[in-house]
């Protein structure tokens, strides 16, 4: 989307000795803006189908503040995942149609609304718990482009619960399965369909979980193919890879 455009201004501006493919490829790797604390690359969006996602946890709200404003008045969508609802606050006063959510704590800037929605991602929680993780997955996965559904609090302890949906499993292309305690969620539901499986475990659960390290290391392990396991807690990233498979 965001090369034809490019490729339109092109056509009509550069000179007829440059190739307009020749200067798309230039233009892909043009400077960044320097904004002093954070270089915000404009340039993201071309060469890999979606704007910079800022991640918020640790910056003041004067920085977010910043970078999103950049962002948003350069491009059709923005991210900004582990967001303050104090931060969002602050980002509404200068991007009107910005959007935030409270569970999975993102603030989303779609300025377009025409982005067209593909095929269908499927995004599960262990438990209640597991939520807020399973929301910052599944909300990154339709600002980049997936329909999505959930499927929350389907974990082993009552399998039934999984089980009585295989017909939303087999229907999707992608499934997230987020789970923290055991973490065993996601073999259950790789040997069940014959669909790529992204594990998220969280830092969900008593001591001997150690924060999720137990969970990470189970989907690690898992005996079941066909799993693939990002890091502890980390929805926005298996959300952002679930859409490139899905597409």
């Amino acid at each position: 989307m965001y090369e034809q455009k490019i490729r339109k201004i092109m056509q009509g501006v550069v000179n007829k000795k440059i190739y307009v493919d020749d200067a798309i490829k230039k233009m892909k790797f043009m400077p960044f803006e320097d904004l002093g604390f954070a270089k915000v690359d404009h340039h993201r969006a071309l060469r890999k189908g979606f704007p910079e996602v800022v991640f918020c946890q640790s910056k003041t709200k004067e920085q977010v503040v910043a970078i999103v404003r950049k962002l948003a008045s350069n491009n059709n969508d923005v991210i900004a995942t582990r967001a303050t609802e104090e931060m969002f606050n602050e980002v509404k006063k200068y991007v009107k149609n910005a959007q935030y959510n409270k569970i999975s704590k993102t603030i989303i800037v779609n300025k377009s609304n025409k982005r067209l929605k593909k095929g269908k991602i499927l995004v599960l929680s262990a438990g209640t718990s597991d939520i807020n993780v399973a929301e910052e997955a599944a909300i990154v996965a339709e600002a980049t482009g997936s329909n999505v559904e959930r499927l929350y609090d389907v974990g082993v302890a009552g399998l039934h619960r999984l089980l009585s949906n295989k017909e939303k499993l087999s229907g999707a292309n992608v499934i997230i399965v987020v789970a923290g305690m055991d973490g065993v969620l996601p073999s259950v539901v790789s040997g069940l369909i014959d669909k790529p499986v992204i594990a998220v475990p969280t830092s969900v659960g008593y001591g001997a979980s150690f924060k999720g390290i137990a969970p990470l290391l189970t989907m690690l392990n898992s005996c079941s193919p066909g799993v693939v396991v990002v890091n502890i807690d980390n929805g926005f990233g298996a959300g952002y890879f679930a859409s490139l498979i899905n597409k």
